[in-house]
């Protein structure tokens, strides 16, 4: 049987980005989602920015929540 997964934030809203991987260090915080990506298994994934980095990161939805 096989599960529809469906994105839980939408592109604009704002999120909080919870790092969880040592061995690459991001900056947990207040991020704003920009872009819908594939999901990753069984995980949806979003690309996130923030206001205070130049660049954008990739998250999965385990690592956001909303505050």
């Amino acid at each position: 049987m096989e599960r529809a997964l469906k994105h839980k934030y939408l592109v604009g809203e704002t999120v909080y980005f919870t790092a969880s991987n040592v061995a690459r260090p991001a900056a947990s915080g207040t991020y704003e989602v920009v872009r819908l990506l594939p999901f990753d298994g069984d995980d949806c994934q979003y690309r996130i920015k923030s206001a205070t980095e130049a660049f954008e990161r990739v998250a999965k939805e385990s690592q956001l929540a909303t505050g």
